[in-house]
């Protein structure tokens, strides 16, 4: 039976850099933030956006500004939880089918940013945190995406804290300096294929 490892973290702790490095190591790693985009381009999901945020959040007939509902959903967590609610049941449906495709490798990850948050923790075998210290995280955003510090804070009030996370997580990555953060990765990996 195919291992199912939750890979999580905080914005800006540089989780997607980690998930590709296990990518790298040839570990199979299912993005669910880039099954989320791919899932707000389906008509029936844009309308059923429109019918909860509005007109607003609507470019271009049926494209979702995602920038404008991110501003939404992050300065309100019961909007974020209506979010929540139309997106993640189709990413789960999407992950069941990747899932079975890749049966035959001893674990898989799937990285995902609310691991905790929306409880998938419990439907993994093992969870990963990935941390950074909280001022390289703003950093890395603020350059990233080009937006100011306020913006940031206010994303990462919205998420659960690495405290919160570390107590729920079986393995924790201190990715500050990448050299080390590789080795990490390796020992884990070591770790996960002799379970």
């Amino acid at each position: 039976m195919t291992k199912i490892v939750g890979l999580t973290g905080g914005i800006g702790s540089g989780k997607t850099w980690v998930a590709n490095y296990f990518k790298f190591l040839g570990v199979p790693v299912f993005f669910s933030d880039d099954e989320a985009k791919k899932i707000m381009l389906s008509p029936d999901v844009v309308n059923l956006i429109r019918a909860a945020f509005g007109e607003d959040v609507i470019i271009k007939k049926n494209i979702v500004n995602r920038q404008k509902l991110s501003q939404i959903v992050f300065n309100d967590s019961l909007k974020l939880e209506v979010l929540n609610a139309i997106i993640h049941p189709r990413v789960k449906t999407q992950f069941d089918i990747w899932i079975d495709k890749h049966k035959e490798f001893e674990f898989v990850v799937k990285e995902t940013a609310i691991l905790f948050e929306t409880g998938g923790q419990s439907l993994c075998n093992y969870n990963i945190l990935v941390t950074a210290p909280t001022e390289t995280r703003i950093s890395r955003v603020m350059e990233r995406d080009k937006t100011d510090r306020l913006s940031v804070i206010n994303i990462m009030k919205n998420q659960w804290t690495d405290e919160e996370k570390i107590k729920k997580s079986d393995f924790i990555i201190e990715n500050t300096d990448f050299e080390n953060t590789k080795l990490q990765i390796v020992e884990i990996v070591k770790k996960l294929n002799n379970q």
